[in-house]
């Protein structure tokens, strides 16, 4: 069963990034918004982590947030808006929000 998890809390002050990370499957998908943007800052370890997932797993994050952070995305990251969300919501069998 295919789950999109949501993650919106900085990847700086606790653990949900790294615990999401080790409980992705394979046809699951990983969107970061509000301050969870911060993970793709180039050079940080998030980011590399962001990088090592399997190419399996689709990695998104909200337009908005990551324009009004000004950050360089990774090539592999799908820039989605609020529509965009709504509909990847609808496209996963479960929706699982980091908390």
């Amino acid at each position: 069963m295919a789950t999109l998890h949501v993650l919106s809390h900085s990847p700086f002050t606790d653990s949900r990034l790294s615990t999401c990370l080790r409980l992705l499957g394979s046809q699951d998908a990983l969107l970061l918004c509000g301050d969870a943007v911060y993970a793709l800052q180039p050079g940080c370890a998030q980011r590399h982590a962001l990088e090592l997932m399997a190419d399996s797993i689709a990695l998104y994050a909200l337009d908005e947030d990551v324009q009004a952070r000004g950050l360089e995305l990774p090539t592999r990251l799908t820039l989605v808006d609020y529509p965009g969300f709504v509909a990847l919501s609808c496209q996963y069998d479960k929706v699982n929000t980091w908390l």
